[in-house]
């Protein structure tokens, strides 16, 4: 490697074409880089002080052994952003120059032939600098001063553009910009071929532009090591389809997003989105009997999933439906499990029919959750997970027992469950609350309702300023009712007549045209009949919608005898069992106080499972978060922290974590009186969130 210091302008002069190769991002700078960029040079043209100013390294290489052309060729490893913004300037300045009255020192005709093309050469060897496949065309029209091509790229003109209009607008003395892009120092940097690793040099350089993103970084690990023929095969084939399917990439969060589930899927761990570049490096070489291409072939594979899972292009209309409605949900935390599912369907491995099943039973899982108000931490870890589960060999029935089977904050909500949580659940005010109607109403159906076109209506109105009939159509409560119920499940419904019926009593919404009682929507159906609506009828509705949603997010059957089979805690020796009789200091006070505050506990969330122990009281989830021991005066609670992690506000924590204690963790306090209840829910609650985040 050879690397000298050295002036822009004599950096490009002479013969030489520098390539950018297939496998680097898009010309990318933005307007705010390029602003920058002319601030710099306007404060080296006017401050005579400024000797030369560093703009960064351009590290290239020799194209190769199977270099044709007369023109040497270079390959840019790095610093393909700033030679191509600093080449726009050149074009622009040029061009001002061209259309100034100015006396300039330098023309533009001198700095094409000096810095931008080689004067005696035609076709693409004539230029300079040749970008990447979609800016290419564009910045050789603007050197050529040619129409752009019909699908140009905008970030290439549009900093052109601001550069010419900066230049044009600007007070600077046009020979002085020149002086000052002559002020411009970069870092030459050239690669020997047989000696020296362009990868692990491009890695060490530190980008003074934007940030490499993971998909930049793992393009270029891919195809970097290759010969060009190679390269280009591989980016043409698969690398290029795959981007454009991402939408090429103008934001790389996406392609990030799927490079981790696809690592999930073959890894069956979950790497940090910031390190998915380092853990992509280590499955390579992990994969060493596989070919580069080998490997490029599965992620393009993979990919064609992600896709249609993000995007809905499944060409099966019945299975893109299922996925419409999985994207409704916004839960790609499952994607890692639907991938290697949709792997399986393609490879045949799994019918057309139990594919939907399993997507529909996904789906289920996710909305059912969502209603009971399900801890989400761990989600992306379940998803990640199941699949271990999964005996490809009964696929349908084992991925069956493998959701039906998971516990605490990993459970599927039962219909006993599901249909209490949907019924009190404030729906108007729940993320995926036009999902729940669309699919209440469409359930079943043949002619599908658009219920994009409808708005949501209060049968009870919003309205805190009830009006004499509504108040005494509820009752002397009516404040209470309203509150209660207002945004519950049984008292919305769709409508395209929402103005109309505005606050108007319930007959009058009942009988105008356009009410409910002419209504086609199955919403609607026997609001008709109602003589009235008030807190009975309300509840009634949303009873009923609820035992409906049952069958819309079906709970999947398995009969006892085959769940068995799955159930591996079910075949672990049942340990001693005690109850409340083997804490005898529990009665009285002791018991009142204990009992509160197990309410309490409970109540945090319904995966929350008490267990009476020989010397203490468990409370649990996937482990235990608070250990209760039953004192005479007191109750000693353990919480399952380390005690440097607990805000204690009060300073009521004690650090027990070198004392030998019954109960789990480092944290101990003491609960005598119903008075202390308050403070000790505080300090318990960040115990449970606190295993929930770890679990």
């Amino acid at each position: 490697m050879k690397a000298v210091e050295t002036n822009l302008l004599k950096f490009l002069q002479g013969t030489k074409q520098f390539i950018i190769p297939i496998y680097q991002r898009k010309y990318s700078w933005t307007i705010n880089q390029c602003r920058q960029l002319w601030n710099d040079i306007v404060r080296a043209a006017e401050d005579e002080k400024v000797k030369g100013h560093f703009v960064g390294s351009i590290v290239y290489i020799e194209r190769g052994l199977y270099q044709i052309s007369s023109v040497p060729q270079l390959l840019v490893i790095d610093g393909q952003q700033r030679m191509t913004t600093l080449t726009l300037f050149l074009l622009a300045l040029g061009k001002a120059i061209e259309g100034s009255e100015q006396v300039c020192d330098i023309t533009r005709k001198k700095i094409m032939n000096y810095y931008l093309v080689n004067n005696d050469e035609e076709g693409e060897q004539r230029h300079k600098l040749i970008l990447t496949k979609s800016d290419k065309d564009t910045l050789i029209s603007l050197t050529a001063d040619k129409k752009l091509p019909d699908e140009y790229s905008q970030r290439v003109y549009e900093n052109y553009m601001f550069f010419l209009e900066a230049i044009q607008k600007s007070e600077v003395d046009l020979n002085k910009l020149f002086q000052g892009i002559s002020k411009l120092i970069v870092v030459d940097i050239s690669l020997d071929r047989d000696h020296d690793n362009p990868q692990l040099i491009f890695e060490s350089l530190n980008s003074t532009g934007l940030d490499l993103s993971q998909a930049d970084l793992i393009r270029n690990f891919v195809l970097m090591k290759l010969e060009p023929k190679e390269q280009t095969d591989l980016y043409t084939d698969y690398w290029y389809p795959m981007e454009k399917s991402f939408g090429n990439l103008n934001d790389s969060t996406l392609f990030d997003r799927f490079m981790r589930d696809y690592l999930t899927v073959k890894q069956g761990k979950i790497p940090n989105i910031q390190d998915v570049y380092a853990v992509f490096k280590d499955h390579v070489y992990q994969q060493s009997e596989h070919t580069v291409t080998e490997i490029v072939e599965d992620i393009y594979r993979f990919s064609k999933y992600f896709v249609k899972l993000a995007f809905q292009t499944e060409k099966d209309k019945d299975i893109n439906q299922v996925l419409n409605d999985i994207n409704s949900l916004k839960v790609d935390v499952s994607y890692p499990f639907l991938l290697e599912l949709y792997e399986d369907y393609e490879q045949l491995k799994l019918p057309k029919e139990d594919f939907i099943k399993i997507l529909r039973m996904v789906e289920s899982y996710v909305f059912r959750r969502s209603i009971c108000g399900v801890p989400t931490n761990s989600l992306n870890k379940t998803f990640a997970s199941i699949s271990k589960e999964v005996d490809k060999d009964q696929y349908l029935e084992s991925t069956i027992a493998a959701f039906v089977l998971q516990d605490s904050h990993r459970r599927f909500p039962k219909d006993e469950e599901f249909i209490q949580e949907s019924v009190i659940k404030d729906v108007y005010n729940f993320r995926s609350r036009n999902y729940l109607l669309r699919k209440l109403e469409n359930f079943n159906r043949k002619e599908i309702v658009d219920i994009e076109s409808y708005t949501i209506e209060h049968i009870m109105p919003q309205n805190p300023n009830l009006s004499s009939e509504w108040r005494q159509e509820l009752g002397a409560d009516w404040e209470e009712v309203q509150k209660k119920y207002l945004h519950i499940l049984g008292n919305l419904t769709l409508t395209r007549y929402n103005s109309e019926l505005s606050d108007k009593p319930f007959i009058e919404k009942r009988d105008m045209e356009g009410g409910f009682g002419d209504s086609p929507l199955r919403l609607n159906k026997g609001m008709g009949k109602l003589g009235t609506w008030n807190e009975v009828e309300i509840n009634k509705r949303a009873r009923s919608l609820a035992e409906q949603s049952v069958q819309v997010w079906g709970y999947p059957r398995l009969s006892d005898e085959i769940l068995s089979k799955y159930n591996k805690k079910a075949t672990k020796g049942e340990s001693a069992t005690y109850t409340i009789a083997d804490h005898p200091e529990l009665q009285g006070e002791m018991l009142e106080l204990f009992e509160e505050l197990r309410k309490r506990i409970c109540n945090l969330d319904s995966s929350v499972r008490m267990e009476y122990k020989k010397l203490y009281i468990a409370f649990k989830t996937t482990t235990n978060f608070v250990d209760i021991v039953p004192q005479k005066s007191r109750l000693r609670l353990s919480l399952n922290m380390a005690f440097d992690e607990i805000n204690d506000p009060q300073g009521i924590c004690k650090d027990v974590s070198n004392l030998g204690r019954w109960g789990n963790g480092d944290v101990e306090i003491g609960l005598s009186s119903m008075d202390e209840i308050e403070n000790a829910m505080f300090l318990i609650k960040q115990s449970f969130e606190k295993q929930l985040d770890d679990e």
